[in-house]
């Protein structure tokens, strides 16, 4: 007899979408049993041809819900429906339903984008939206349209904003299940956590409420196996004897993550699980949910080019996926580890994977289907630009891309490998040998906190775990061992031609070209990689006083990483593997710290200067290129001739003619142009100090508009007695200063074009005693008292009554006179 859910009420409406419009986005809360009907029930109405492929985003989900779905049609798994996961298969020529990991339908597409034989597809949990989900969608869609109109495609989501999809699936009817399989009571703290409170700690407080206030099995979300493992050591001794604890995370082997679902044979079960206990599972007995409110995820920087691990608070979304694991099998009670209030500052979803993920394998990906920047796809959130330019750049470092982005013969060969791009050019360059390492980097590190950094020991650990227990008092992980193991077992028969020359560092260089390290001068153990990016080591380790390092992973600090795995490798086996990579540069730079240009010649691989020489024969215009930044530091430092000059300029340009500008920003701005071919041999601060800009600042105007500018705005004013005196435009107003008595026998004021001049007179002393701009009025007015004042001081030099018709002078009376 069939159990009803709540699913079967919305599945004639879903039949008749696919009927009608061979798509559908599918509605449905936590518990209402989609996964395991809604296969089914299409199976039974006929809806496709041939076979149906659901997607699951977790292998233990995927496998969880075939079992069931076998269970349901009295078989078992790998008749009627199968599944596929990474390492294993159960299906068979008679298999209808085929329920498989995301990566396995874009390797079907990739290879098939027709997907003959296949009349479903349905992306089961798409609210989770992994990268792998997003992509195969888009691809699907492509296919859909281009090559099978008749495939039947659903979306399937617990918590997602439907919407969206149903607008990028060319506006899908969207089915909507109501209700809940039984009701949840959902509990908030009554206050916050105070600060400081570990959260493992708290986490088994509260589940040890739970179990005194409630019955039926106790599910406690954490956000990874360190908070597990350590909320267990805080339960354990303090939970009644008749509860059964387990674990469940990603990292266990099926048998541990079986147990862990199974029903309990006697007493109450609690089960410390991540979130891959969110969706699809039903983990049987369980009426209680302990939400702790965090989630781990993974976060990709583009600029340091790794990734790093981040704890967050869960969105509304996923909450609400926990709180409806305690309602699948009774009435459920949900216990939070926050405060109601705290739920206004919860984000409503998490970031979609193609947010976050390195995009590596997804540039791979599209560049294998025809679409390298992905924009004539339809992603639900499109990858962002940079990223995926810098993920095509590793790509094209790697050869698994040309010069235009195309997919190479090797690009191929590295996106049918279940690995990332970096492990599998390294798995298909080094050969068998290097399968240890491929497995050890996709999975946790098998050492304990605190072990050395250093690579070569885990590999120690996989090859011969008993003699590394013994030789070097460390205990690795037993399990993490033996999926290692099993892991590389799997890849060796994937790998290329073995290449018996290459050493582990050399191995480790090919999958982690960008971040070969060189040690940087000093006593801190601080590293340049040959990406450009810094990275630093404890002292205290084993590594820490060697030059070169393959460093294979950090903390993923984008400022300075610290380095939590790394291999030692010889200057020799890093010229052997990249050859062909190691230039010489010839630089000249400015240094600030020393004031002048720096001539180098160096040895480099990327960011790494492997040998570094002075560059003595540097050419003039290197040298004199370099200096220009010396000068943007400094700044122009005009002299006052060059003030004038500029001045000068400046007024003639205000008036509309078209010199070029001389303000100090628009200078600064065009150095290029006016300067640098005046600066040979001026390459230091004391230099630049001695170097006269004015020369270099008239070879800026032509012959013409040097003509121009004299005429309009002169450099000097000719005196009656012809000298030259410099006329000052600095001020509103241009502006001379001479002894008054070289103004004899003036009667128009001088004037530079319309303007006059601002003319201050001198005493024989030369201090000043009148400015006008009216010399005539000042003849006929002030001077007779100047003259009064003048005579008292300076008897021995003339002072005519009437200076307009006596002579100009600079010289004293003759003596007698």
């Amino acid at each position: 007899m069939t159990v009803q859910l709540p699913i079967h009420d919305a599945i004639p409406a879903l039949l008749q979408a696919l009927r009608e419009q061979g798509r559908a986005v599918l509605m449905a809360p936590p518990g209402a049993g989609k996964t395991t009907v809604v296969p089914l029930e299409m199976l039974k109405a006929g809806s496709f041809d041939g076979r149906l492929i659901m997607l699951e985003p977790r292998r233990l989900a995927a496998r969880g819900a075939a079992e069931r779905m076998a269970q349901t049609l009295g078989e078992r798994a790998g008749e009627t429906v199968g599944y596929r996961i990474r390492g294993e298969a159960k299906v068979s020529k008679s298999t209808r339903i085929e329920v498989v990991t995301e990566g396995i339908l874009t390797r079907m597409l990739q290879s098939d984008p027709s997907l003959d034989g296949i009349g479903a597809v349905i992306f089961d949990e798409f609210h989770e939206r992994s990268l792998n989900a997003d992509l195969g969608l888009a691809l699907t869609w492509e296919a859909m349209g281009a090559l099978r109109d008749d495939l039947k495609l659903v979306v399937m989501s617990a918590t997602l904003d439907a919407d969206p999809v149903a607008r990028l699936l060319d506006d899908a009817p969207i089915v909507r299940s109501e209700g809940r399989a039984f009701p949840v009571e959902t509990r908030h703290l009554e206050r916050p956590l105070a600060k400081g409170t570990r959260l493992p700690e708290a986490t088994a407080d509260l589940v040890l409420s739970a179990l005194a206030e409630t019955e039926g099995g106790v599910l406690i979300f954490l956000p990874g196996e360190g908070e597990i493992r350590r909320c267990e050591a805080a339960l354990k001794g303090r939970i009644p004897s008749d509860c059964h604890l387990h674990t469940l995370f990603g990292a266990m082997d099926f048998a541990a993550q079986r147990a862990a679902i199974q029903p309990a044979k006697n007493g109450r079960k609690i089960v410390l699980a991540t979130a891959i206990a969110e969706t699809s599972l039903t983990i049987q007995d369980i009426r209680v949910v302990v939400d702790a409110g965090q989630a781990r995820r993974a976060r990709f920087d583009p600029g340091s080019s790794m990734s790093r691990l981040v704890t967050e608070r869960v969105s509304k979304a996923e909450a609400e996926q926990r709180r409806g694991r305690a309602g699948r099998v009774a009435p459920g009670t949900c216990y939070r580890l926050w405060t109601k209030g705290e739920d206004g500052g919860m984000p409503p979803f998490a970031p979609a994977e193609i947010e976050t993920a390195d995009l590596a394998p997804l540039a791979l990906e599209l560049a294998g289907w025809g679409s390298p920047d992905g924009t004539d796809l339809a992603f639900l959130t499109p990858p962002n630009t940079g990223v995926l330019a810098e993920a095509q750049a590793l790509l094209r470092g790697l050869g698994a891309l040309d010069d235009a982005g195309r997919i190479t013969d090797h690009g191929a060969k590295l996106s049918r490998l279940p690995l990332h791009p970096r492990l599998g050019h390294m798995l298909l360059e080094a050969g068998p040998d290097a399968a240890d390492l491929a497995a050890l980097w996709s999975d946790r590190d098998p050492l304990p906190r605190g072990a050395s950094m250093d690579l070569t020991l885990r590999l120690e650990a996989i090859r011969d775990p008993r003699g590394f227990a013994a030789k070097r008092g460390i205990q690795a992980n037993r399990g993490g061992v033996e999926r290692i193991r099993t892991e590389a077992k799997r890849l060796r028969r994937m790998a290329g031609h073995a290449r018996p020359d290459l050493s582990t560092a050399q191995m480790a260089a090919l999958a982690y070209p960008d971040r070969v390290a060189l040690r940087r001068p000093g006593d801190i153990p601080r590293f340049v990689m040959s990406g450009g990016k810094g990275a630093i080591m404890d002292e205290g380790d084993v590594l820490a006083g060697s030059r070169l390092l393959v460093i294979t992973d950090t903390d993923g600090n984008p400022r300075e990483a610290r380095i939590r795995q790394a291999t030692q490798i010889s200057e020799g086996e890093v010229r052997e593997l990249f050859e062909d990579q190691i230039t010489w540069i010839d630089s000249c730079q400015w240094s600030k710290r020393e004031g002048r240009v720096i001539a180098r010649r160096q040895e480099c691989l990327g960011a790494m200067v492997l040998d570094d020489r002075i560059w003595k024969d540097a050419p003039r215009e290197a040298v004199a290129y370099a200096m220009l930044d010396g000068v943007r530091e400094m700044g122009l430092r005009p002299s006052a001739a060059a003030k004038r000059f500029i001045a000068r300029v400046e007024l003639v340009r205000a008036g509309g003619d078209g010199l070029p500008e001389m303000t100090e920003p628009a200078l600064m701005a065009t150095l290029e142009g006016w300067l640098l071919p005046h600066l040979s041999g001026v390459k230091t601060t004391a230099d630049w100090k001695k170097f006269e800009i004015l020369e270099a600042l008239r070879a800026m105007l032509d012959w013409n508009q040097m003509s121009r500018l004299d005429t309009e705005s002169p450099a000097h004013f000719i005196t009656p007695l012809g000298h030259k005196t410099p006329i000052d435009y600095s001020g509103d107003t241009p502006e001379i200063s001479l002894r008054l008595q070289e103004m004899f026998g003036v009667t128009r004021h001088p004037t530079v074009g319309k303007t006059p001049l601002r003319v201050t007179l001198l005493s024989p002393a030369r201090r000043p005693v009148q400015t006008t701009t009216d010399i005539p009025n000042f003849w006929a007015t002030s001077y007779a008292d100047v003259r009064k004042d003048m005579r008292g001081r300076y008897p021995k030099h003339p002072w005519p009554e009437d200076p307009t018709v006596a002579d100009p002078t600079l010289r004293a009376k003759p003596r007698g006179k």
